[in-house]
């Protein structure tokens, strides 16, 4: 039997994304944490930016299909994670650790300075999980103006700001 295994994404995966995130969705209901904002699932478009320039990862299974997938794209001398999603029945399985590192080691290889994220302080599939990779939270001063735009544009979307924070994974010493 083959082991699920991560790997680039093609055009012809797009259309399954938007099931695999709103699958992934369905783990914060089921923790009591519905996302707040709402939004409807991604239509297979929605990351073909990140699949032209690389940086769209998915994890393939023999028997299942895809389960899992990670869009990122290059933003400020950095690697910005836009997304990590994986089928609610196949999670707590290393396939979201994976696809971080398969993104932290392409960054890396492309001499990029760091990788950065935005996500929620208090889940623990969130920031501990990143904390386990190495990842630190941005105190706000220190934050790039995109970022503090993106944590802007999540809390008009309904995310509560105190419980959304960045992170920082640094490539170089």
């Amino acid at each position: 039997m083959n082991a699920p295994f991560v790997r680039q994404a093609r055009a012809e995966d797009l259309p399954q994304l938007g099931d695999i995130e709103a699958s992934g969705a369905e783990t914060f209901a089921a923790a009591g944490r519905p996302l707040e904002d709402g939004a409807e699932r991604a239509q297979p478009d929605a990351w073909r930016h990140a699949l032209h320039a690389g940086t769209l990862w998915v994890v393939e299974d023999a028997a299942a299909g895809l389960i899992g997938f990670l869009a990122a794209e290059v933003a400020d001398d950095g690697l910005y994670i836009e997304e990590v999603d994986v089928i609610m029945e196949y999670q707590r399985r290393g396939h979201g650790r994976r696809l971080m590192e398969r993104a932290i080691g392409w960054a890396r290889a492309e001499g990029l300075a760091a990788v950065t994220l935005t996500t929620f302080r208090d889940i623990a599939w969130n920031a501990p999980f990143y904390a386990s990779l190495g990842f630190a939270e941005i105190p706000p001063g220190q934050r790039s103006a995109r970022l503090s735009a993106i944590l802007a544009d999540e809390a008009q979307r309904g995310f509560d700001p105190l419980r959304r924070c960045a992170m920082r994974l640094s490539l170089r010493d």
